[in-house]
């Protein structure tokens, strides 16, 4: 069963290339924090910028850094079936536990067509598969019908939401119990309150330790106690991600915090130094700054 806080790792950078010994830091942090997992090369990790070569890296090294501490659920989705399948075999052969296998974007396939890329890359992995359901970074929204259909395949297992759709992840439920994990940091609470089992968390970067706190007291039905931490961490997932697209703000936090250098790849680039302001008022207000 996926549940529980997995945190969408940021992929370090130094000048033009990968900073590894940063990341190693990065999965030490995470593993001292005692999260269910990581999920390397996703939308946070930058992976559209990310070379084939150093995407396959990344997987290698986080699998390696990690060394059967946390669980690995290795982003491997892409727009092509056949690319897709490539990525996600390689990370079972580097030992990942898991694939992110993000809905393809910009050819918006029709539901028959969403159904077929992920039966045929189900069927070229032993690899247990969680489906990325992202209409608004993809163009296309894999419908609980086509999900509950998908989930009778024995290795696609669970699904990240980040649909915003309350009544969509409740539809699903009537449909199927496969696993769902919340894919926006401020949905967390309210989807695990209708079954959902967690999240795949873009500020446990910077604050691990109170995110399983939070789905650590939801699934043990302390709604009181998840509320509260909810509550806390509330402003800062929301401001973050008002201020820039994911992942400019949490590259930006995380150089704050002296975690990892700020660079990013174009398209992406840096916040203004305005928005930084406000960001570090942010963490202050958090506690993570003086």
């Amino acid at each position: 069963m996926f549940a529980g806080t997995y945190v969408a790792l940021v992929t370090p950078f130094k000048g033009d290339q990968v900073d590894y010994e940063s990341l190693e830091k990065l999965i030490e942090f995470q593993v001292k924090a005692g999260v269910a997992g990581v999920v390397p090369c996703g939308t946070t990790g930058e992976s559209p910028t990310l070379s084939h070569k150093e995407h396959d890296e990344v997987i290698e090294q986080v699998v390696k850094f990690s060394a059967g501490r946390i669980h690995v659920m290795a982003g491997t989705g892409s727009n092509s079936t056949a690319e897709a399948i490539r990525l996600t075999k390689h990370a079972e052969a580097a030992g990942a536990d898991s694939a992110l296998l993000v809905a393809p974007y910009y050819n918006k396939p029709t539901q028959d067509g969403l159904y077929e890329h992920f039966k045929t890359i189900a069927e070229n992995t032993s690899l247990p598969l969680v489906l990325y359901n992202i209409p608004g970074r993809c163009g296309v929204e894999i419908a609980p019908e086509t999900i509950a259909k998908l989930f009778e395949i024995k290795n696609i297992v669970a699904v990240k939401h980040a649909t915003g759709s309350m009544d969509g992840a409740s539809a699903l439920q009537t449909m199927c119990d496969i696993d769902i994990l919340s894919g926006d940091d401020s949905m967390t609470l309210p989807l695990m309150s209708i079954g959902g089992k967690g999240v795949v968390s873009v500020i446990g970067n910077i604050i691990p330790s109170d995110m399983k706190a939070l789905t650590d007291a939801a699934l043990s039905g302390d709604f009181a106690k998840a509320q509260e931490l909810h509550t806390k961490m509330f402003a800062l997932a929301k401001g973050m991600l008002s201020l820039a697209t994911n992942p400019i703000p949490i590259k930006c936090a995380m150089s704050m915090l002296g975690m990892c250098q700020e660079t990013l790849r174009l398209p992406m680039v840096p916040m203004k130094a305005e928005l930084k302001d406000k960001l570090r008022k942010m963490l202050v207000e958090y506690g993570l700054l003086k």
